[in-house]
């Protein structure tokens, strides 16, 4: 890291270069790149140099701008300047409060403390080679030559300090990591989630990493900038991270970014390229970093760490399967508000039927059409809820990598055909679903990546007059759907609009006339829909417990994944109640991230003997991922672990019963768990949920739906809750939502018929309901008067008048 501090009139060599320009400090921000860009001010404030570790040091300075250059605002004259290492040990030594500095090569972040120091609300950041800080000062008065101090004073002042010596940075193993401490470290990736947008306005990724040490380490980093997250394409992959912060957090350690935090992604296969993945324009990589990232490639190929094949090609795609793809975008073009197709393909042809999904040519981005050979390679792939912002930033050409994609199987009728000739369930087409469990996202790889390279030699061998050929197998049985996604073929958009089932005699009223009305009364009103919340709808999905009336959120598979990955971790010798017997089961893995294990279960003996032992098992030990596909073959499956030598549930966060694709959850509150026996009575054939939960003790929560929607009309607007006749209105039950797709489209599709994105007031259909006005206790014991609507039901008429409205019931 080069320093220079130069004295006024130095020569010309000390000069800052002078393709370097000035920015004043006013107009930082971190929309600009600075590569080529300094900043000057004079030194007001100077901390004291911290020792982060063994010649690692950082040093916060403040420095004030004197000569603002014209046009120059005048607002925020000082900023923070955070140095690391060498570059901090240097500026310490040399400069001192009242030294004029110019700064180059640094990058800016946000500042933690410009509410409470009200400086500039970026800091400048200063680390990596290109680093660099030009000091001058005025020369002292010439010395009284009679004065022997003085002249041996002023010969000890150099006309030019300058340092161009490489930092030296120590690095942590992961397991001598002490909590409270600022370290750096390397580690092998193996798990890791694509950065997701936070609460806040940063975006935020996760990653576990182990090494030679197999302590296994979570790090989660928050950057408001995309490009500054660990650019980690597969599990395996090693990363170096710089200044990350020790924390102890449930009973684990983690690591968490800190000021001027850097990392570097390599390939973790041996033989990969030694080039780093980062955004960064400076960084230092020397023969030992070279060194350890060898050393960790050749422990990650022993411990066997990598998979045999990080992606699956679309040509091994089977139904029903999760898998990773790697493959280049041709088109794209959005479906609803939180869908998007993504046409891709990867130069192999899938086994199955592929299903084509069909959008209007003005609304596709890329071409609109293809040859019939090409055609027959194409995959849809339809991304849901929060990857619809991902998807938006993808151009067509770019290479992307796909985490965690669902392979869909099933059957669609294609227009024009009568029901007798409706196609068979043997195609596919691919689902990315909202959330960000198991990693799932997307991630745009580089075209020089290794990855890369290989999927255009696949593509490149596919001549045309070949993708032709396959179009006679191909092109008569591609099935086609119209502006929808294919789960609801029938579901084209339509004028929706409502219909009451209420039966009251009463006139319809305006919404201030509603408003005005004393509470406990039924209203029929005729609205639109202005607004409505949640508008992630998998968030209206709620549990709901009738014996305390508490309603909370339904737990992501995340958090469920943790619970059972602790409970699957405890070796705690286990007493059996005497009814149980004990066996062990092979689960269903079939791949190097899920492989087959032996897994114990217990069964009824009551059931055994009754040659039912699939109605029932306890499954103890197993992963999340093992529970989902082993309740494919098994009616019922109660998760159980040893707590204090007894068999036990897992905590309730959890869910305690799987019945295939159905999860069931239980009250923490009301619940008194206990396993027993389930017992059935006489003539009772089939075990089912509440026989399950009457037997463990647990009060078994519902699934409802919960949305506030805000109705309009000419007079006012009024905020509604549809809870209890949610299901009524959709015309779909809250636990089917909970476990089915199609279910989850026709609520998306209704509230966007309801409440078109970006349309006017004219586009929205007119709704005749049913409002229940009543008292309810808010907050601090205050009385409100709430509203909800009551009997009333989303209809789609075949034909629909021309203002919009229906005939009421």
């Amino acid at each position: 890291m080069p320093q220079r501090v130069m004295l006024e009139g130095a020569g010309p060599g000390a000069q800052v270069p002078a393709h370097l320009t000035r920015v004043p400090i006013s107009l930082i921000g971190t929309d600009t790149d600075y590569s080529d860009k300094t900043v000057k001010g004079k030194v007001v404030r100077k901390g004291p140099l911290v020792s982060l570790a063994s010649d690692n040091f950082i040093l916060k300075t403040v420095i004030e701008e004197e000569d603002s250059p014209p046009k120059a605002s005048s607002q925020n004259p000082s900023i923070n300047v955070v140095l690391f290492g060498a570059l901090a040990e240097d500026f310490s030594q040399a400069v001192n409060q009242g030294d004029v500095v110019v700064a180059s090569g640094f990058t800016v972040g946000r500042s933690p403390t410009f509410n409470k120091d009200k400086l500039h609300p970026f800091n400048l950041l200063l680390s990596g080679d290109d680093a660099c800080v030009y000091v001058s000062r005025p020369l002292p008065p010439p010395p009284d030559p009679r004065s022997p101090p003085a002249s041996k004073r002023s010969s000890a002042l150099p006309a030019e300090v300058s340092r161009t010596k490489a930092p030296k940075y120590t690095y942590s193993r992961l397991d001598d990591l002490k909590a409270g401490s600022v370290v750096n470290t390397y580690g092998v990736v193996v798990f890791f989630k694509q950065p997701f947008k936070s609460r806040g306005t940063d975006f935020c990724s996760t990653l576990k990493i182990t090494d030679q040490s197999n302590e296994k380490i979570g790090c989660t980093v928050f950057c408001e900038k995309l490009e500054d997250h660990p650019k980690v394409f597969q599990v395996g992959d090693i990363v170096r991270l710089h200044r990350v912060k020790v924390q102890f957090f449930n009973n684990s350690m983690t690591l968490v970014n800190t000021f001027g935090f850097s990392v570097l992604a390599f390939d973790g296969a041996e033989g990969g390229s030694m080039e780093p993945r980062t955004s960064s324009r400076s960084f230092h990589l020397d023969q030992e970093d070279r060194r350890t990232v060898e050393e960790l490639r050749s422990w990650t190929c022993s411990q066997a760490l990598l998979p045999p094949v990080p992606t699956t090609p679309l040509s091994a795609a089977q139904p029903k399967t999760y898998f990773d793809l790697t493959c280049q975008l041709l088109a794209k073009a959005p479906i609803d508000s939180s869908c998007t197709l993504l046409r891709v393909w990867d130069g192999t042809r899938c086994a199955h039927t592929l299903l084509k999904v069909i959008v209007e040519q003005n609304v596709t981005e890329g071409p609109s059409s293809f040859s019939k050979g090409r055609e027959s390679l194409i995959a849809s792939v339809l991304v849901y809820d929060n990857h619809v912002e991902s998807a938006k930033q993808l151009k067509p050409g770019d290479f992307l990598r796909i985490y965690n994609l669902r392979a869909i199987p099933g059957s669609s009728k294609v227009p024009g055909r009568s029901q007798s000739e409706e196609e068979g369930g043997d195609h596919l087409l691919f689902h990315l679903h909202g959330g960000t469990a198991y990693g799932r996202g997307i991630r745009v790889l580089p075209e020089n990546s290794q990855d890369v390279q290989e999927l255009k030699r696949v593509m490149e061998a596919v001549p045309e007059e070949a993708e032709d050929d396959f179009s006679e197998l191909n092109d008569s049985l591609l099935m086609e759907v119209w502006s929808t996604p294919p789960q609801s073929p029938a579901a084209e958009t339509t004028e929706c609009s409502t219909v009451r089932s209420c039966g009251h005699d009463t006139q319809p009223v305006t919404l201030s006339e509603l408003k005005r009305s004393d509470p406990g009364q039924v209203h029929h009103v005729r609205v639109q829909l202005r607004s409505y919340e949640p508008h992630r709808l998998h968030q209206a999905l709620k549990l709901y417990c009738s014996k305390c009336t508490k309603m909370q959120d339904v737990p992501d598979d995340e958090l469920v994944a943790g619970l059972f990955s602790e409970a699957s971790q405890d070796s705690e010798p286990c007493i059996f109640p005497r009814w149980a017997l004990s066996g062990r089961v092979l689960g269903s893995g079939n791949s190097p991230t899920f492989p087959r294990r032996s897994l114990s279960v217990h069964l009824s003996t009551q059931l055994l003997c009754e040659d039912k032992t699939r109605e029932l098992i306890f499954l103890m030990g197993s992963t999340l991922e093992e529970t989902c596909r082993l309740a494919a073959g098994y009616q019922n499956i109660v998760p159980v672990m040893s707590s204090g030598g007894h068999m036990t549930l897992l905590d309730l966060s959890a869910p305690f019963l799987f019945r295939g694709r159905k999860r069931y959850y239980g009250c923490k509150r009301c619940s008194e768990v206990t396993v027993r026996e389930p017992s059935c009575a006489e003539g009772v054939e089939l075990i089912d949920e509440k026989i399950v939960a009457e037997a463990l003790g647990v009060q078994l929560l519902q699934f409802v739906l919960l949305m506030k929607l805000e109705l309009q009309d000419a007079t006012d607007t009024l905020d509604v809750f549809l809870w209890r006749d949610a299901e009524l209105f959709f015309g779909v039950s809250a636990e089917d939502v909970a476990a089915n797709q199609e279910a989850q489209n026709r609520i998306r599709q209704t509230m966007d018929s309801l409440c078109p994105v970006g349309g006017s007031a004219g586009e929205r259909p007119w709704m005749d309901l049913c409002l229940t006005a009543y008292r309810a206790e808010v907050e601090a014991g205050q009385n409100q008067t709430c509203y909800q609507i009551f009997q009333s039901t989303v209809t789609k008429p075949a034909s629909t008048p021309s203002d919009g409205s229906t005939v009421t019931g």
